[in-house]
C-alpha cells in the first residue's frame, strides 16, 4: 500500500506542476489584458502638458516633501539632489537623510550645497534612531539634510517624515532620478481624489542611458545581457503586473524607489516598520488600517510618472537584491498574515495576497519539485514523454508571449525605446530568460526562503550616473 501511494504521488507530480504552470501563466495573461484596459483609460495622464494645465486651472496644489534616504551614496547623491531641485512643482522641500554613512555622503552634500546648521523643529510622529544634526542649504532654501545614526532605510524615511512639514511626502531612492514632471503627475491625483492615500509611478532602468545634469537625455539598452534582462523584468513587472493589480484593486507594492503618500495615514500606522521589505509591508498595513477602521481609500499605480533607477550590474549584486526582495516579501506576509484568505480585506486579500502566497512564495518550491521529479520519473519510466515535451514547449512559448506582450504594451503606450534594434533585443531576451537566468533566480529565491529571518539589508556598489556599463 505504501509503495502504491508513493508511486501515485510521484506520478501525480507532473500534473501538479502542469496545474501550477497553467494558473501562473493564466494570471500573467489576465494581468496584461487588465493592464491594457487600465492604461488606455488613464491615457490623459500621458503628457506633462495636460497635468500642468489642470493644475494651473485649479489655482491650487498640495505642497510635497521629497524624502531621500541615503547611506554610503557619495557616488550619486549630488546628481540625485540636483535632479530633484529641477522638478517642475510649485512648492516642495527636499529632505536628504544621511543614515549613518561611513563614506563621504555628508561631506559631498556639504561641498555641493553649502550646508549650515538649522534650528528646524523635529516633531516625533513616528519612531527613528537619534538625529545628530539638521542642516539647510545656504544656496537652495528648500533643501534640508538630516544626519542621523544608522537605522536602516525604513528608519531613515521615518526621520524624514518627522522633519517634513508638508501633508504629502514622496520617498525616492538616492540612486534614482525622477523625470522633471513625475512629481507633478503623481501629486495631481491627490487633488482629484480625497480617498487617495498612496500612489506609485513606473520604475525604469537607467543602465545604458545617457545622463546629463541629473536628467536622462538619451534612452537605450545597456550593453550587458544581465542588465538588459532586468530591463525586460521591470517592463513586465510594472506595465503588466502593477497596472494589472491596480485594475483589480489588489495593489500590494508601491516601489521603495518612488512612491507618494498622504502623511497623516502613514503616521496613523506608525510609519515604516524596520524590515528589508519596507515598501510592501507599508502598503499592506495601509490596506489593513483603512479596512479595519472602515476608511474609504484608494492605493493606485500610475504608469506615466517615471523614475529612473540603477539596476545591479553584476550577478553578485543582483542575487543580493533578489534575496532581499524575497525575504522582505515573506516577512511582510508573515507580519500581515491576518489578511491571508480573509474576506474582511476584500480583493486585496482574496486576489492580491493569495497570489503572493501561492505563486511568489510557494511557486519556487513547486517549480523546484518539478525539476527534481522529472528525472526521477524518467529513470523509473513513469514519465509521460509526450506530455512533458508539450508542457515544456507550452511553458516556454507562453512565457515568451507574455514577455513580448509586456514589451509591446510599453511600445504602444510610451515608446521609450525608439531604436528597432533595442526592441528586437528585448524580444530576444524574452526567450533567453527561460534558459539559465530564470533557474538562477529560482535558486536564490529558495535560498532566501531558508534565510527569511535574516534582517541584513546588505550593501550595493554604486556607479556614478551616466555610466552605461559593459557587456557581460
Amino acid at each position: 500500500m505504501t509503495v502504491f501511494l508513493i508511486w501515485l504521488a510521484v506520478h501525480a507530480s507532473q500534473y501538479l506542476v502542469f496545474l501550477y504552470f497553467l494558473v501562473v501563466n493564466s494570471t500573467y495573461t489576465l494581468l496584461i489584458l487588465f493592464a491594457l484596459r487600465d492604461i488606455v483609460r488613464h491615457a490623459y495622464l500621458t503628457t506633462a502638458r495636460v497635468a500642468r494645465r489642470q493644475l494651473a486651472s485649479e489655482f491650487y496644489y498640495k505642497p510635497v516633501s521629497v524624502i531621500v534616504p541615503a547611506r554610503n551614496e557619495a557616488a550619486v547623491i549630488a546628481q540625485s539632489v540636483k535632479a530633484l531641485l529641477n522638478l517642475h512643482y510649485p512648492e516642495f522641500e527636499i529632505i536628504v537623510v544621511n543614515d549613518g554613512s561611513t563614506d563621504d555622503t555628508l561631506a559631498t552634500l556639504d561641498r555641493e550645497f553649502k550646508l549650515v546648521p538649522s534650528n528646524k523643529p523635529v516633531r516625533l510622529q513616528v519612531p527613528n534612531e537619534a538625529i545628530r544634526g539638521v542642516y539647510r542649504s545656504a544656496v537652495y532654501p528648500n533643501l534640508v539634510v538630516v544626519d542621523k545614526e544608522n537605522g536602516g532605510k525604513a528608519d531613515a524615511i521615518n526621520a524624514g517624515i518627522n522633519v517634513s512639514v508638508y501633508p504629502i511626502f514622496c520617498s525616492i531612492d538616492a540612486d534614482s532620478l525622477l523625470e522633471p514632471d513625475a512629481l507633478l503627475k503623481s501629486s495631481k491625483l491627490f487633488l482629484e481624489d480625497d480617498e487617495l492615500i498612496a500612489t506609485g509611478g513606473i520604475i525604469r532602468i537607467m543602465n545604458g542611458c545617457t545622463v546629463k545634469d541629473g536628467a536622462v537625455t538619451e534612452i537605450g539598452l545597456p550593453a550587458s545581457t544581465l542588465e538588459t534582462l532586468q530591463v525586460l523584468e521591470y517592463t513586465r513587472a510594472f506595465l503588466s503586473g502593477r497596472t494589472g493589480w491596480n485594475a483589480l484593486k489588489s495593489l500590494l507594492i508601491i516601489s521603495g524607489a518612488f512612491g507618494v503618500f498622504r502623511k497623516d495615514v502613514v503616521v496613523a500606522v506608525n510609519g515604516y516598520r524596520k524590515t528589508v521589505g519596507e515598501d510592501m509591508d507599508l502598503v499592506m498595513r495601509l490596506h489593513r488600517h483603512c479596512r479595519d477602521n472602515k476608511i474609504a481609500y484608494k492605493i493606485l499605480f500610475v504608469p506615466d510618472p517615471v523614475c529612473w533607477t540603477q539596476a545591479p550590474y553584476s550577478m553578485k549584486m543582483l542575487l543580493k537584491q533578489r534575496n532581499r526582495w524575497h525575504r522582505g516579501m515573506i516577512d511582510a506576509l508573515l507580519a500581515n498574515r491576518v489578511m491571508i484568505l480573509n474576506r474582511k480585506y476584500g480583493a486585496t486579500s482574496l486576489i492580491g495576497i493569495s497570489y503572493f502566497v501561492f505563486v511568489e512564495f510557494l511557486g519556487p518550491l513547486i517549480e523546484l519539485f518539478g525539476y527534481i521529479a522529472i528525472p526521477i520519473l524518467w529513470y523509473f519510466k513513469m514519465l509521460n514523454t509526450q506530455f512533458f515535451i508539450m508542457l515544456v514547449l507550452l511553458a516556454v512559448f507562453w512565457g515568451i508571449s507574455i514577455n513580448i506582450g509586456a514589451v509591446f504594451l510599453d511600445i504602444y503606450n510610451f515608446r521609450r525605446y525608439k531604436k528597432t534594434s533595442d526592441i528586437l533585443r528585448l524580444c530576444v531576451m524574452s526567450a533567453m530568460e527561460f534558459f539559465g537566468y530564470r533557474q538562477i533566480m529560482l535558486l536564490e529565491r529558495l535560498r532566501a526562503t531558508l534565510e527569511f529571518r535574516k534582517k541584513g539589508w546588505g550593501t550595493q556598489d554604486r556607479r556614478g550616473f551616466g555610466n552605461k556599463g559593459s557587456a557581460l
